[in-house]
């Protein structure tokens, strides 16, 4: 593992000296550690560019190692990485389409071939840049009106905002800014909405069709509401999704159609506010497509018997899914630039037709935790993952032909990541995971007489801002 590490660090000293180098020869006002990019202005030609054309191009490289070092499936460490290049454009300053705006992102994704959810075996993927090794399209759309909060003056903050494209609901909707500091992925788009929707729904790296409109009937208070793609893998997937939608240009209107909706409720986020800030959210979900059931199937005559039954040859499907939500994030406590912020988010959805039946996930973030580190943040975190109780049925019932097996229940995960800012453009962040009953408890594909054992997994992670 350390061998991929320092290989990671020699490669970004490397890009740091040669950037030094050009520094040198364009004379650029600020060191390589303060500007905000490695490259930095391009001699005043990025500045140019978003000032005068109202293009805003970006490129971060995100790559880190994870080492299973117990548990799970297998004992062994994994290297993934991404290249993220987005083209933000403000077709005012473009063409003169006052208030409309473009957003563009493509990935290059490559790693091991043996990921960090593989060797964990876990529901919880360890990693958020995690996705099968390809160049893909991840989100294009056409928006306007800013959806974003004015904090200078929050009374000129957009009324409207409508954005229509390939959009992922994982954007805007269930997010924390305090779980964002953490890399396992159910702390951003949670194990309850990944597990249960068609092909983990539109979110990352699977992004689809859709529409979202966004009100703010007051400055503190937006209204959000979208249509996706049911399923972003296309029509008729029997493989891993993201292989079926490799390069994320199938463009799917299959699985029928997928609605979110939610409310969202900052509390003292203008600059000049004299209370901590906070940001309350609740939001709800619904599906048309057909839901498998968890417990039952249908034999050949139609009767509904248990999946577990040999008669059984297909499963009994369900009209529709939906769920709600709710997400509290708060400021507790703030001195200079120290503070710490708590979270909390939880979700319920149908039993039988979902793996995942509740969850609930919360922590804490301290930022400027160590004397002179202003900028680092150091975030802990933990997941309640709930196996729904038709799936438990599920076993039990398989449990009574072929004993012994096991009875799956839930799994938890809990996570400690510190995000060292070694300069504007650099983050470096250690993360520690450990996990309970990975899979929920499930059998050992390598020993099918035995469990998945408890996960714990060490690694770190290098983002560039180029």
């Amino acid at each position: 593992m350390w061998r991929g590490v320092a290989g990671a660090v020699g490669i970004a000293a490397i890009i740091t000296a040669s950037a030094a180098q050009a520094d040198e020869r364009t004379a650029a006002p600020k060191s390589i550690w303060e500007q905000e990019t490695l490259t930095g202005d391009w001699g005043g030609a990025r500045t140019a560019l978003k000032e005068k054309s109202g293009i805003d191009i970006s490129l971060t490289y995100i790559n880190e190692v994870l080492d299973v070092l117990h548990g799970g499936i297998n004992r062994r460490a994994s290297y993934e990485g991404r290249l993220d290049l987005s083209v933000d454009t403000d077709l005012g300053k473009l063409i003169g389409f006052e208030g409309a705006s473009t957003h563009v992102t493509v990935y290059q994704i490559h790693g091991s071939r043996d990921n960090a959810a593989a060797n964990a075996g876990s529901i919880a993927d360890p990693s958020n840049i995690d996705a099968v090794r390809t160049t893909r399209l991840f989100t294009a759309w056409l928006q306007y009106g800013d959806p974003a909060y004015n904090k200078d003056d929050p009374s000129k903050s957009d009324r409207f905002s409508f954005r229509i494209g390939q959009l992922a609901a994982d954007d805007e909707f269930l997010t924390s800014p305090t779980a964002a500091g953490l890399i396992n992925g159910t702390f951003g788009w949670a194990a309850i909405h990944a597990a249960n929707m068609l092909s983990g729904g539109p979110a990352y790296p699977l992004a689809t069709p859709g529409a979202r409109l966004q009100v703010r009937p007051m400055p503190d208070l937006a209204l959000r509401a979208a249509v996706f793609s049911g399923d972003p893998a296309g029509d008729n997937c029997n493989n891993n999704p993201q292989i079926c939608n490799l390069h994320g240009t199938t463009f799917s209107f299959a699985g029928g159609a997928l609605f979110i909706a939610e409310a969202e409720y900052g509390l003292n986020q203008a600059k000049k506010a004299v209370g901590l800030p906070g940001v309350y959210k609740i939001g709800a979900w619904r599906a048309t497509a057909d839901y498998a059931d968890q417990h039952f199937g249908v034999t050949a005559g139609g009767v509904v018997v248990s999946l577990a039954s040999p008669a059984a040859v297909g499963p009994f499907n369900h009209t529709g899914n939906w769920g709600v939500y709710g997400v509290a994030d708060q400021m507790i406590w703030r001195n200079n630039d120290t503070s710490l912020n708590l979270f909390v988010r939880g979700g319920v959805a149908p039993s039988d037709r979902n793996l995942v039946s509740a969850y609930v996930d919360g922590g804490a973030g301290f930022k400027g935790l160590l004397p002179g580190r202003a900028d680092d943040t150091l975030t802990f975190g933990a997941a309640y993952i709930k196996i729904s109780p038709a799936a438990v049925a599920l076993d039990r019932d398989i449990n009574t032909r072929t004993p012994p097996y096991p009875i799956r229940n839930e799994e938890v995960v809990f996570e400690v990541s510190y995000a060292a800012q070694i300069a504007p453009w650099w983050t470096i962040q250690p993360d520690l995971q450990y996990i309970i009953h990975p899979g929920g408890n499930v059998p050992d594909p390598n020993n099918r007489a035995a469990v998945v054992k408890n996960a714990a997994i060490i690694g770190v992670r290098s983002t560039i801002k180029f």
